[in-house]
């Protein structure tokens, strides 16, 4: 019985195989740490490595066993889960000799502008401000403790927490619309915004306030909104959808 020739790309991917599993082996061997798995996934040498360092942060513990009239009140406040060396510095040499050595109190204006100055990555809601614009060359101590952060006053502006929307709005055809035009917010949104939710529409109806074709002017809380704006028939446009499926309410541009 005659017995047909390997292909020769059986031969090839065999020949690669091999070299895959070399290759996989050596690697292992050259570059893998021995220690590497004994512990987990991870080189357990580096346990020792680490107690070799030098130790330099307390940490928050440390510094309520004698700070506990600050720690109380920063417990209280929107800092409560800001660790204190995160401003202050490490601080293990003070907690072991507090009188040779002290932590760094920072009341220069950079510092907290590190986390609160605007940033399109920072999440909607997070308080932001443009460093410029807020209270110019004056310190941020002398409206805000650091410990305890509430505002001297409520913000008067949206813009003050959801400045990436406010930033969009301000280029859009919507900037000259009030936010509480399409939202309401209660008071206690202010101080417990995560607790006191605003409103958003849910219906097309609501956008046709403004944009269903029929009455020349219109009134919507009170504003006057002339037939200049777009005009469509908002059952024959949207269909099964909502309106901001296509239009982005703080920037209203159709998507292409």
């Amino acid at each position: 019985m005659k017995t047909g020739k390997v292909p020769q790309q059986v031969v090839v991917l065999g020949v690669i195989f091999v070299i895959i599993i070399v290759g996989f082996v050596a690697m292992r061997w050259f570059f893998v740490p021995a220690t590497f798995g004994k512990y987990g996934h991870y080189r357990a040498a580096a346990l020792d490595e680490v107690r070799q360092q030098e130790v330099v942060f307390a940490g928050a513990k440390a510094c309520a066993d004698c700070h506990d009239d600050i720690y109380k009140n920063k417990s209280r406040g929107f800092h409560r889960n800001v660790s204190c060396e995160v401003c202050h510095g490490p601080a293990a040499a003070h907690a072991e000799d507090p009188s040779s050595h002290r932590p760094e109190a920072p009341r220069q204006r950079g510092l907290c502008p590190l986390c609160h100055n605007y940033s399109p990555s920072r999440p909607t809601g997070f308080p932001q401000i443009i460093t410029v614009q807020h209270n110019p060359g004056k310190a941020c101590m002398s409206c805000h403790n650091p410990h305890n952060p509430v505002t001297p006053q409520p913000p008067k502006e949206c813009s003050a927490c959801h400045r990436s929307i406010a930033n969009q709005k301000m280029v859009s055809h919507h900037a000259s619309l009030e936010c509480t035009t399409c939202h309401e917010a209660g008071k206690d949104h202010i101080n417990n915004p995560r607790f006191s939710r605003v409103s958003k529409p849910t219906t097309n109806e609501f956008c046709g306030k403004c944009h269903a074709s029929g009455d020349a002017v219109k009134t919507v809380k009170g504003m006057k909104v002339m037939q200049a704006v777009p005009q469509i028939d908002i059952e024959a446009h949207a269909g099964r959808y909502l309106c901001w499926d296509c239009h982005y309410p703080h920037y209203p541009e159709a998507k292409p």
